[in-house]
């Protein structure tokens, strides 16, 4: 066969293998199912005590985070709607919304404050927490200059410099709202991204390092940082003020034993436990549904990381780089927090105010995290299209060839 007829064969057999429904990832879909579904029986359980003191309605926390989810499942339809390659072409206008939005949240009158700290900005009767979207965003673009700079990036310093300098601005502005918390997970998620797409170890591990002393050095300037880990270090030495929250967390823990004491049984979400519904979740969780409840929690969670990187690793295969280090920045992120939350629940780590994805009543975070379920759903989208597309013209050949 002519040279002439095999190209239009070619592109139909390439055409060909795209076309067809929508392929909807099962395992992404089951697992963020379960963690919601649980979340939501958590939730309630933890904040039925203090919806009825605080407004009267046992369940107004509960219809509140269904009207969450309900909003997060559209927004993930929408991000599912959106092909990666705009988002790759958008990347930069992205990374300016994202650095505006941190910086409006800054401006009085428009930054709403809410326990000291400027995070929110008030739209629609509704508060929105920023760094939640600006993170995903600044993320996106991360991804796209490790595709655009690939070479730079795996060569050279200033290749890993450059990203370093964004994420050091991001960081900054969040500190500055303060989320010491939205910093650090920002910083290490953006680390690994930057690794898995290929900086060199040592150029890591040193900027890490630097990093991890910069951190230390602004959590010793603040005096209300430094009470945090004075607390964290040893919470039961003033367990009735600054040990207050950690200790009622490992009492909680604690009396779960193997089993738990039943599903609504906490005692310690009767207004000992504070943020018990948001923060803390994960130790009303262990309280009510002991070890065992806890495993089922880890595992789910570790199940849902390691698809993110399984998609990750289809994407790669079909040649789609920048929705590979979508779905791997996704696992990372989702990991990194997870691991923190349930870290500062169990007094490994000192306190931050992050949520557990997708269970903890986080408003902001619960609708972005399901919007980033959908951008990952995308990714196994178009990643199984593109790998079918290729199988349909590698099988094409024989009969090019017989023809």
């Amino acid at each position: 066969m002519s040279a002439v007829m095999r190209q239009p064969l070619m592109g139909f057999a390439r055409s060909a293998g795209r076309t067809g429904g929508i392929r909807l990832d099962t395992v992404t879909v089951a697992l963020t199912l379960a963690l919601t579904l649980l979340g939501l029986v958590m939730v309630t359980s933890a904040s039925v005590s203090i919806a009825s003191q605080e407004t009267g309605q046992p369940f107004y926390y509960l219809e509140r985070q269904l009207l969450l989810v309900a909003v997060g499942t559209v927004c993930a339809a929408v991000v599912f709607a959106i092909r990666t390659e705009w988002l790759e072409r958008a990347s930069v206008p992205l990374l300016a919304v994202a650095l505006l939005l941190l910086i409006l949240v800054l401006v009085p009158g428009l930054g709403h404050v809410v326990n000291g700290s400027r995070r929110w900005l008030h739209v629609a009767a509704l508060n929105f927490q920023v760094s939640e979207l600006a993170r995903v965003l600044v993320l996106v673009y991360l991804a796209s200059y490790a595709v655009r700079r690939e070479q730079q990036l795996r060569e050279s310093l200033t290749g890993l410099l450059r990203p370093l300098a964004l994420l050091a601005l991001a960081a900054a502005l969040l500190l500055v709202e303060p989320d010491f918390g939205a910093a650090t997970v920002l910083f290490a998620t953006g680390f690994g991204l930057l690794f898995l797409a290929g900086a060199r170890l040592r150029y890591v591990a040193a900027m890490m390092a630097i990093a991890a002393g910069c951190f230390a050095l602004l959590a010793l300037g603040s005096s209300y940082r430094v009470r945090r880990l004075t607390t964290f270090l040893d919470p039961w030495a003033d367990p009735y003020h600054s040990g207050f929250q950690l200790t009622q967390s490992l009492i909680a823990i604690g009396r779960g034993e193997w089993f738990g004491v039943g599903l609504g049984e906490s005692v310690q979400k009767l207004f000992y436990l504070p943020e018990a519904h948001t923060d803390f979740l994960f130790a009303v969780l262990a309280e009510e549904l002991g070890l065992l409840g806890v495993l089922l929690t880890l595992t789910l969670f570790t199940l849902l990381v390691w698809r993110a990187f399984h998609i990750a690793r289809l994407a790669s295969d079909a040649g789609l780089r920048f929705p590979a280090y979508l779905a791997a920045g996704f696992g990372l992120w989702i990991g990194i927090q997870t691991f923190i939350n349930i870290g500062v629940n169990m007094g490994v780590l000192p306190t931050k105010g992050l949520t557990l994805p997708l269970m903890s009543y986080g408003r902001s975070s619960l609708v972005v995290t399901l919007a980033w379920v959908g951008l990952l759903l995308r990714v196994y989208h178009e990643a199984l299209r593109e790998g079918r597309g290729s199988a349909t013209v590698r099988g094409a050949s024989p009969q090019r060839d017989g023809a």
